[in-house]
């Protein structure tokens, strides 16, 4: 036993004080721990959700590009098979004079 102010202080109680001094420290601390490790992760998952966000919008603008080439492509195909309907009523003609000639 120890004496402090006049006044004996069992060993007992000053272990059990410190153990519950460390306990207390113990759950303080791991409380910061978990308070930042959950500040990191909504951090990372805003990160996250913005990098999709970006992506999303790259991918729509790369549609939108796509449907202007293929309208685009759709003008051409229709410009073609109009040259060609004149090309084969042309062919049809030069072939009947063709044919008169031989005979």
């Amino acid at each position: 036993m120890l004496i402090q102010g006049g006044r004996r202080v069992d060993m007992n109680v000053m272990v059990t004080l410190i153990g519950a001094i460390c306990a207390i420290s113990g759950m303080l601390l791991g409380w910061i721990g978990r308070t930042k490790a959950f500040k990191d992760e909504v951090a990372q998952e805003a990160t996250a959700d913005a990098s999709l966000h970006s992506d999303v919008a790259y991918i729509k603008t790369g549609i939108l590009d796509i449907r202007v080439d293929l309208r685009d492509l759709g003008r051409r195909m229709d410009d073609f098979s109009e040259r060609l309907t004149r090309v084969e009523e042309s062919t049809k003609q030069a072939h009947k004079r063709i044919d008169r000639i031989e005979e």
